[in-house]
């Protein structure tokens, strides 16, 4: 299986080759056999040496792109809500009521008790 190349931007190549030089600065051991006759004319600059790693790809970094965080679509379908409640024969069944109407019923309980209490207060 032949190896896919990988499209790296300008700051990862930067990245990586910043990195690789550190550590041939730092005398990790070199990925590629060098004649010494190219290494002079290098001047033996560890840049130069991570730039031929990394162009022959012998360097074993890689690179950890974040995905994008996916956004929930919200679902504008109305969701229904059933009462449940007992029904008693001869009567008729409970209506469905959507989401919104409910909460609206919930929002108008809530001001009743409101202004329950503030005439309690008084």
């Amino acid at each position: 299986m032949e190896k896919e190349k990988i499209a790296y931007t300008k700051y990862e190549i930067a990245r990586i080759i910043g990195a690789r030089a550190l550590q041939i600065s730092m005398n990790a051991p070199m990925l590629l056999v060098i004649p010494k006759d190219k290494m002079e004319e290098m001047n033996y600059d560890p840049i130069k040496i991570a730039e031929l790693e990394f162009k022959s790809g012998v360097l074993p970094i890689t690179i950890k792109r974040p995905l994008p965080k996916k956004e929930e679509e919200e679902e504008e379908e109305e969701v229904e809500i059933i009462r449940e409640e007992t029904a008693i024969p001869g009567e008729k069944k409970p209506e469905k009521e959507t989401e919104e109407e409910m909460l609206e019923t919930e929002e108008e309980e809530e001001e009743q008790k409101e202004e329950e209490s503030i005439e309690e207060a008084e």
